[in-house]
């Protein structure tokens, strides 16, 4: 699953009305960036990068299996297999969308 499809598949997740109330950013180094505006009306997901609320690092395969409900965000925070900055509220929030 390259970037744009996974961008398509959260944006099926996040709907018009995710809840989050907040922006989030995957962010995947040289890969790309896919950010949620859950302050939008409806949401949006894109691939433009910008400052948010909260930054998830991550690499592209983990977001992948995020995704696919292969990794839990718990999970992988614990695990150090995502790395989270800003507002840590937001980030908890992921359990609604992935």
């Amino acid at each position: 699953m390259d970037l744009q499809a996974c961008t398509e598949e959260l944006r099926r997740k996040v709907g018009e009305a995710s809840g989050l109330n907040a922006t989030l950013k995957f962010d995947c180094g040289a890969d790309g960036v896919v950010v949620i505006d859950g302050r939008a009306v409806p949401n949006t997901v894109d691939n433009v990068d910008r400052d948010t609320d909260c930054t998830v690092g991550i690499t592209h395969d983990n977001l992948v299996a995020m995704i696919k409900g292969e990794l839990q965000p718990a999970t992988a925070f614990m695990t150090g297999k995502i790395k989270v900055s800003g507002d840590m509220s937001v980030a908890l929030k992921l359990q609604r969308i992935v």
